[in-house]
């Protein structure tokens, strides 16, 4: 029994972990990871449960790990997507990881409180930052494309010098919002008044793109969401958009981040076509479906996309290219260096797992697994940018929401078909 408690301690621990080891950088994130992996390999070992890998959604995270490796070994430079192709086979592991956790704990994800503070104190440390130019450990002011943003403006909190806190903070809004909604559905305002700050401090970052697929992930959520009732979603959303605008408007920053860019660079024609011809992001879109007219059927290959646009200042002017890590667009970046087989491998093994348990979803009423598969749904909403959808940061990310959706209901938990003694 000692044994056993001390299993389910060291588990806890390792799940409770994931957002504060993503906080501390992506070492201690990797390494997170890796020990989850190798727990959850010696579990499948001591309780003879390799027969796991012979479930039909394994197989196909196999799959795509050998398209990956195959990836590797016909792109430009394997050196230097060699490790991150063959490091996708940790995000198998963890998926596996995260659905013996719920299994173990009869569904119940007791971890995701230790979650709902972490997100707590991240949201409590951007409003102070953003309300008095520091976060709790004095952090503010950071570089941004070569320019100094002014304390307060471009939120940071516990990233200190990376503008990725909206990213973080949206990888776990709808999870937790599902989780509150699961233990307060009979005190509603609990789950909502988290919502509405959450979305203020999402606002907040100044990450547009992460605001625009939260706010749609809203909107899907309470499609699945039967219990409260059609007159308390509306009043919600109404509630959402008039505190996004008188929120938005006590700040020159947001105003300028939110509206003022884009009323401007669309006022007329003629600055719309200057902004479509010299926006940088509209660079990046150009210069990485250059890449991909290049190399349209296999790409480049993951990571090589630097490779292919700063090995040769002739390129650069022959075909646009803008030498840079990734065209910071998740389906540009995924045709550029994956092809067009290599984006349709990945994409449509995603979204042949997501939609396989759809029904499932529907009918569970588990607004955990809601949350997750929203949020795994609108990290792919067209045209918006992004941050590198291969990051460590991104996929991790990605991959908890993903193994969440499979793990937290006993309709789609991998181990409920494979019973554990």
């Amino acid at each position: 029994m000692l044994i056993k408690n001390k299993k389910h301690i060291f588990l806890f621990f390792l799940i409770s972990f994931l957002p504060i080891s993503i906080i501390l950088g992506s070492t201690i994130s990797l390494l997170n990871v890796i020990a989850a992996g190798l727990t959850i390999l010696l579990i499948c070992h001591f309780e003879k449960k390799f027969i796991i890998f012979k479930n039909e959604i394994i197989i196909i995270l196999l799959f795509l790990c050998i398209y990956l490796v195959f990836n590797t070994l016909i792109s430009i430079d394997y050196r230097s997507g060699l490790a991150r192709n063959l490091g996708f086979f940790r995000f198998i592991l963890l998926f596996i990881f995260i659905n013996y956790i719920f299994y173990m704990n009869n569904y119940k994800g007791n971890f995701l409180n230790v979650w709902t503070g972490v997100i707590l104190l991240l949201i409590f440390d951007i409003f102070i930052e953003f309300y008095l130019g520091k976060n709790i450990f004095g952090w503010g002011a950071i570089e941004i494309d070569g320019e100094i943003q002014p304390d307060g403006s471009r939120v940071v909190s516990f990233f200190k010098d990376e503008p990725i806190a909206g990213s973080f903070l949206a990888g776990f809004i709808l999870i937790i919002f599902g989780h509150l909604l699961k233990n307060f559905n009979k005190k509603k305002y609990i789950p909502l008044i988290f919502l509405f700050i959450s979305i203020l401090a999402l606002l907040a970052t100044g990450e547009r793109s992460n605001t625009i697929k939260i706010f749609l992930g809203i909107l899907i959520f309470f499609f699945f969401v039967d219990f409260i009732k059609f007159k308390t979603k509306l009043f919600t959303l109404i509630a959402i958009s008039a505190l996004f605008f008188i929120f938005i408007n006590k700040s020159d920053y947001l105003k300028l981040r939110y509206f003022g860019q884009f009323l401007n660079n669309f006022s007329s024609k003629e600055k719309t076509i200057n902004f479509l011809s010299e926006s940088q992001y509209f660079k990046l879109y150009r210069s990485g479906l250059a890449v991909f007219k290049n190399y349209p059927i296999f790409g480049v290959g993951n990571k090589n996309y630097r490779v292919e646009t700063c090995k040769s200042k002739i390129d650069q002017i022959k075909y646009g290219y803008e030498c840079t890590t990734h065209p910071h667009q998740t389906y540009v970046e995924m045709l550029s260096e994956n092809g067009l087989v290599g984006t349709l491998v990945i994409i449509g093994s995603i979204f042949f797992m997501m939609f396989k348990i759809l029904k499932e979803i529907f009918l569970s009423k588990n607004y955990i697994q809601v949350g997750s598969f929203v949020y795994s749904l609108v990290i792919f909403t067209p045209l918006l940018p992004s941050g590198s959808f291969f990051s460590d940061f991104n996929l991790t990310l990605f991959w908890i929401n993903f193994s969440i959706m499979f793990g937290c209901s006993k309709e789609t938990n991998l181990f409920a078909k494979c019973p554990i003694k």
